[in-house]
């Protein structure tokens, strides 16, 4: 008869997550139901919040001998962890690189939503790591894989995620312990029992759903299409009646973004504009690539279509859901005031971008003008939007919405906007891969202020190659690596290396047969 082992469990969790509580509750629930358990934990240096990795053994205690007790681990070993549970996707990809997760052993718990690394959020372009290839690896490589958005799920509960981890925990049935004897730790606890033991009860239940995804319950799980209201429904239909299904995902985002930028009009628009360049797709049924196009430009068109503006910028800061969302990140009781200070310092170009097109192209151009608004603009102010005052100074220019089909900006974005579908419907008869490169070179053109300057001045130099890459059997693969280096610095020093190599390089022209 083998002999017994301990349970081994390690839990990766970043600060203020409550990874510690989890850990602490996981002792009780051992030693109030005949366990013994000891718990370590090793901080770590993360590029977010500090990761830590928390270790516990747990041994039946009926299995030690008279006068003797078990030697318990004090750090995971690769290949030898039973439950490994990740507070946060990439923290769930580091457990199976660390060799914690295997296929014979593990049953591995993780939450899917993302806390972007620093690498991740200061890249120029989208450097994100692909969701789906994460969860993809946590499920080839454990025993079992469970996960679901743990954190939102606790955040509708006004509890962290540890309860619902927790909860889900014991969902699996990987513990020798009834749901009862884990919800009268929560109990024992005896702080915050009522937000933990909701938390529990909605990570129970996800993991039961993940557990076993019956036909019914297939049916109940609504597609992950962004819900629309009712102004949208006919614009919905639309997308439904005209546009092929592996494009509808991302239209129904784009509406449903532009509607929220302006209003419904301006989503129909939306609609429009991509139903033309459907038109202009060549049509191959055998052929994946047309949708795949399509998609790109419909992401890429609603991110144009929704340029960051002054209007933009105000109506963001002054959302109650924004409010709402900072209270809850620093955790506001109500004893306490909260007060929210944006540093602003609008250039000129700014300004005129918001005016009416002939007011604000007079101010660009009349040098009085500069002179007398410039001397305002040379500092930046401080603007507390939870003050009457600032507050409604961000308001009154959010409520310039309706103003901006008048704008000047709007009219330079929409022109470009134009010459960019232009452009890439020019190019689908006979260069289809670099109309699609042409279509993603969008990308470089994001912010507002240098940020918007910089990126439209990187667009416009990669475009400029465009009649030299039409040329090229390898057009399209030169194209991206243009963008790449575009987004690879902010100076512009590694996309002009890339021209001149590209300008110098020798000229590859097609081999010809010749008849005699």
């Amino acid at each position: 008869m083998s002999s017994p082992r301990a349970i081994t469990i390690a839990i990766l969790a970043m600060g203020g997550e409550g990874g510690g509580v989890l850990a602490d509750w996981l002792v009780d629930l051992a030693e109030a139901n005949g366990y013994l358990a000891q718990t370590t934990s090793v901080p770590g240096v993360a590029q977010r919040t500090g990761a830590t990795i928390y270790y516990l053994e747990m041994f039946p205690e009926a299995a030690v001998p008279a006068g003797e007790a078990p030697v318990l681990g004090l750090s995971p070993v690769p290949g030898e962890v039973d439950i490994v549970i990740a507070s946060e996707l990439m923290e769930a990809g580091r457990a199976v690189q660390r060799g914690l997760v295997t296929a014979d052993r593990t049953t591995f718990i993780a939450s899917s939503h993302r806390v972007y690394s620093m690498t991740e959020r200061t890249a120029m372009g989208d450097d994100r790591v692909d969701a789906n290839k994460l969860i993809a690896g946590g499920r080839a490589a454990a025993r079992r894989f469970v996960t679901a958005d743990f954190a939102t799920l606790a955040e509708r509960t006004g509890s962290p995620i540890s309860p619902a981890l927790y909860g889900a925990l014991a969902a699996t049935g990987a513990l020798p312990f009834t749901r009862e004897q884990f919800e009268d730790t929560i109990r024992r606890g005896g702080v915050g029992v009522k937000p933990s033991l909701m938390a529990f009860g909605a990570g129970f239940d996800a993991a039961v759903i993940d557990a076993a995804p019956s036909a019914d319950m297939a049916a109940a799980i609504p597609l992950n299409t962004p819900q629309v209201g009712a102004r949208l429904t006919t614009l919905s239909d639309r997308i439904r009646r005209d546009f092929p299904a592996a494009v509808h995902k991302t239209l129904h985002a784009g509406i449903v973004r532009c509607a929220d930028y302006q209003d419904v009009p301006y989503a129909a628009a939306y609609l429009d504009r991509l139903a033309a360049l459907q038109s202009a797709i060549p049509h191959n049924p055998a052929d994946g690539a047309p949708h795949t196009l399509l998609n790109e430009a419909a992401r890429h068109l609603a991110l144009w279509m929704t340029y960051e503006d002054t209007v933009r910028v105000a109506d963001l800061k002054t959302r109650r859901s924004r409010f709402a969302r900072v209270s809850g990140e620093v955790r506001l009781t109500p004893k306490q005031q909260l007060d929210i200070n944006e540093f602003l310092h609008p250039r000129l170009e700014e300004i005129a971008d918001t005016l009416p097109a002939g007011l604000g192209r007079w101010l660009l151009k009349s040098r009085a003008a500069r002179v007398c608004v410039e001397p305002f603009l040379k500092q930046g102010r401080v603007v507390q939007t939870t003050s009457i005052r600032g507050f409604l100074l961000l308001y009154t220019i959010a409520s310039m919405r309706g103003m901006r089909p008048k704008s000047l900006r709007f009219q330079v974005e929409h022109q470009r906007i134009d010459d960019w579908l232009a452009t890439v419907t020019s190019l689908l008869p006979d260069h289809p891969d670099l109309a699609e490169q042409v279509v993603r070179a969008q990308r470089l053109v994001k912010g507002y202020g240098d940020t918007h300057h910089r990126g439209w001045n990187s667009y416009q130099r990669v475009t400029a190659m465009l009649p030299a890459l039409r040329t090229l059997p390898d057009g399209a693969a030169q194209m991206q690596a243009l963008i790449a280096a575009a987004l690879a610095d902010d100076s512009g020093r590694a996309l002009a290396s890339a021209i001149d190599a590209l300008a110098n390089a020798p000229v590859q022209r097609p081999t010809q047969a010749f008849a005699h």
